[in-house]
């Protein structure tokens, strides 16, 4: 009697493991398909501007400036559009903003583990037109980018991220 109740208990027990094994790696297999189906969505910003591609542009570069206490100073402004356009091709506008803080890439530029996030560097804000004729802002989502590279450069990057949203 005692047996039987035993092996009972075992195969209920066998059943119960399987059904909390099974369930975890479905869990894991879902997540693992569903953030590769929706990782780009979170790895960039975009936001509509009410104003052109140029007012947008300067607009940007001189809330840049005025944030210059955080160490940001404006790196360049390129127009991938006009080389596009020079080789007898037509594109809607788009204008690259690019900035960089010595406040915050000066830690991470220190650091022989984290020297190779320069490939990051200058943090670029690109302004474009699409064919709806509306102007926007894209950038990179800083702080959830800073998040996979380690506590100290999640730390900065979320700074850089705060600043970035006082950019636009």
């Amino acid at each position: 009697m005692y047996k039987r109740t035993l092996i009972y208990l075992c195969n209920d027990l066998e059943r119960i493991m399987f059904k909390i094994i099974s369930g975890f790696v479905v869990g894991i297999l879902f997540s693992g398909i569903m953030a590769f189906l929706f990782a780009g969505q979170f790895m960039f910003h975009e936001h509509e501007s009410p104003y052109g591609v140029e007012e947008t542009a300067a607009r940007i570069q001189a809330n840049i400036k005025a944030l210059s206490k955080n160490g940001w100073k404006l790196s360049g402004l390129r127009d991938p559009s006009k080389a596009i356009a020079f080789a007898g091709n037509n594109v809607l506008p788009v204008l690259l903003v690019e900035a960089c803080s010595t406040k915050y890439s000066g830690p991470i530029l220190k650091d022989d583990e984290t020297r190779i996030l320069s490939i990051l560097m200058p943090c670029t804000i690109s302004v474009y037109k699409k064919d709806n004729g509306k102007t926007y802002i894209g950038m990179m989502n800083a702080g959830l980018m800073g998040q996979m590279f380690g506590a100290k450069v999640g730390r900065i990057m979320s700074h850089v991220a705060a600043d970035q949203m006082k950019f636009i």
